[in-house]
């Protein structure tokens, strides 16, 4: 059981963020992995462990000058990293992203793609359905709950009003949520040794989508950015008997009531 773990680099939380002259997230600050992705790595190691063969392999699209969240991923227990890094990719929108990750993962062909649902520095959500399809694989999401039945994938679906049961062919691809499992903390044997673990770099050149990263291949183009205006302070009001009636009256004006 080979699988692929998309995993993310970014800005630490606990620092001040900002944005560039082109309002694109500053990265050039400390980089972390993101908490999100380390569910997808934790839910692929568990997978291969039952299974009792295979690795996990995590593919990044990041700046190779640091890699400190990749080695993190290491040191949880994947066997190798892939990073994409090239000065062409800045700017680069989520389906541009998804064409990078596709093209890796390609080269790597594994029996099963997992990834988060969405990082939490872009949210956009699209870019693990966009990987399957350009893939061709089928793709479920919002897992809650991941298994291998031969050559099947069964997975629960987390709803809103529960969880459905579903099923595809491997290879596919899979989105995990934050409950899917509880993952480890990095040993300091693990530390230690994801510091001798492959970690290959490769270019746009080496994956031959030149042109279709960056703002050339971009479809979307962020113009401006305002800031979101502060919240205005609810009314107050003194209750002078007559405090229940104010709230009955307030409801119904906004038809809850």
């Amino acid at each position: 059981m080979n699988i692929v773990v998309c995993v993310k680099q970014i800005p630490d939380p606990a620092a001040p963020q900002a944005l560039d002259a082109s309002h694109n997230l500053d990265r050039s600050g400390k980089l972390i992995l993101d908490e999100a992705d380390t569910y997808g790595v934790e839910m692929a190691l568990q997978l291969v462990d039952k299974a009792g063969t295979g690795e996990v392999t995590v593919v990044s699209m990041c700046s190779a000058s640091d890699v400190a969240g990749l080695r993190n991923a290491l040191a949880m227990g994947a066997a190798k990293a892939i990073v994409v890094s090239d000065d062409s990719l800045r700017g680069t929108d989520a389906l541009g992203t998804a064409k990078v990750l596709a093209a890796v993962i390609r080269r790597v062909n594994p029996d099963l793609v997992l990834a988060a649902t969405e990082s939490s520095d872009g949210y956009t959500g699209t870019t693990p359905v966009q990987v399957a399809e350009l893939l061709g694989l089928p793709s479920i999401t919002f897992a809650k709950s991941v298994a291998i039945d031969g050559s099947t994938v069964k997975v629960e679906r987390q709803t809103e009003a529960g969880y459905d049961e579903v099923a595809a062919p491997l290879p596919a691809l899979v989105t995990v949520t934050a409950g899917v499992v509880e993952p480890r903390y990095a040993s300091f044997k693990g530390i230690m040794a994801a510091k001798n673990k492959p970690l290959e770099v490769l270019s746009i050149a080496d994956l031959g989508l030149a042109g279709e990263t960056g703002p050339t291949g971009a479809r979307q183009e962020i113009t401006d950015v305002v800031a979101a205006e502060s919240r205005a302070a609810g009314e107050k009001h003194v209750d002078d008997g007559d405090g229940a009636e104010k709230i009955v009256s307030f409801l119904e004006s906004i038809k809850v009531l």
